[in-house]
């Protein structure tokens, strides 16, 4: 089966009241680990990759080219989309047109207007080759890749203004943050989110910064029109903990524990059962 675009599953998931996981990948056993927990789960999923994890993994043709090696050699059956997450203007076009079946166009830094025209030049281009597209009104707290904004709540009628382009899933930020939520986070503001769902007229939203929001947040936002959920610290914190146990434990000093392939398992086993949980957390389960 080959990627495919984000458009059906995510449009599925808001007529149907849940939200698509978009899972970061940084490398194969983050890709396993998380296409595994999908097969497994029977639930559509996005492959979320970074401007900076796509540099990592060398370049967006080696990801796209891995990525479906590994799709193929696993036998997935599942939807899935292979996403760029936060991308800049250059960074989407490159996307593109190396095999991406999905794309997000953050233009929340630049100022209103440069953003709309920017997102309607990445809209035509996406669509005219089949691929779905995510775009950003107001920018999401903490820090990815360098870029940071500090959580503030979108304009509605911006949102508005942005969804009438035609992008097919909309990123608004209500408070939310990448990383770690801290001690005194005031948690997602609904009232900002129901105007901005009223707004673009049932356009389905993106909740970014999806590790670490409370169950019943999470619950509250896919009831008020969020349709995709992003995680990645979650994963990165599960797989981090999972790795100190074993090296902790000093499992990598017996026999050949030193075998990357035996002091990764514990991390990509860890990276697998959370996704899995957060899968039937969303509500995605059984909906492929």
């Amino acid at each position: 089966m080959v990627l495919v675009s984000a458009t059906e599953m995510i449009q599925k998931a808001h007529a149907g009241h849940y939200a698509v996981g978009a899972f970061n990948i940084n490398n194969l056993e983050w890709t396993k680990a998380i296409l595994a927990a999908a097969e497994e789960t029977k639930s559509p999923v996005m492959l979320g990759v970074s401007e900076g994890a796509g540099k990592y993994m060398c370049g967006y043709k080696t990801v796209v080219a891995m990525v479906k090696e590994v799709h193929d050699a696993m036998g997935i059956t599942v939807p899935v989309a292979i996403h760029l997450d936060h991308g800049s203007y250059e960074g989407a076009k490159e996307a593109i047109a190396a095999g991406f079946t999905s794309v997000m166009f953050d233009g929340s830094h630049y100022d209103f207007q440069e953003n709309l025209e920017k997102s309607k030049e990445i809209i035509a281009l996406a669509h005219s080759k089949g691929i779905s597209v995510e775009c950003e009104v107001g920018s999401i707290g903490g820090e990815e890749d360098g870029v940071v904004g500090m959580g503030e709540c979108a304009d509605p009628a911006e949102c508005s203004t942005i969804a009438g382009l035609g992008v097919d899933f909309l990123a608004a930020g209500i408070g939310n943050i990448h990383g770690k939520y801290p001690a005194n986070w005031a948690g997602l503001n609904f009232d900002v989110l129901g105007k901005i769902q009223e707004a673009t007229d049932g356009k389905p939203l993106v909740l970014h910064g999806g590790s670490g929001i409370p169950a019943d947040q999470i619950a509250k936002a896919i009831s008020l029109g969020v349709s995709k959920i992003n995680v990645n610290t979650e994963l990165q914190l599960v797989f981090a903990e999972a790795t100190r146990e074993y090296i902790m434990a000093g499992k990598d000093q017996e026999g050949k524990g030193y075998d990357p392939r035996k002091l990764l398992a514990p991390g990509t086993k860890a990276i697998q059962a959370k996704v899995n949980a957060m899968i039937n957390q969303f509500g995605s389960a059984n909906k492929a």
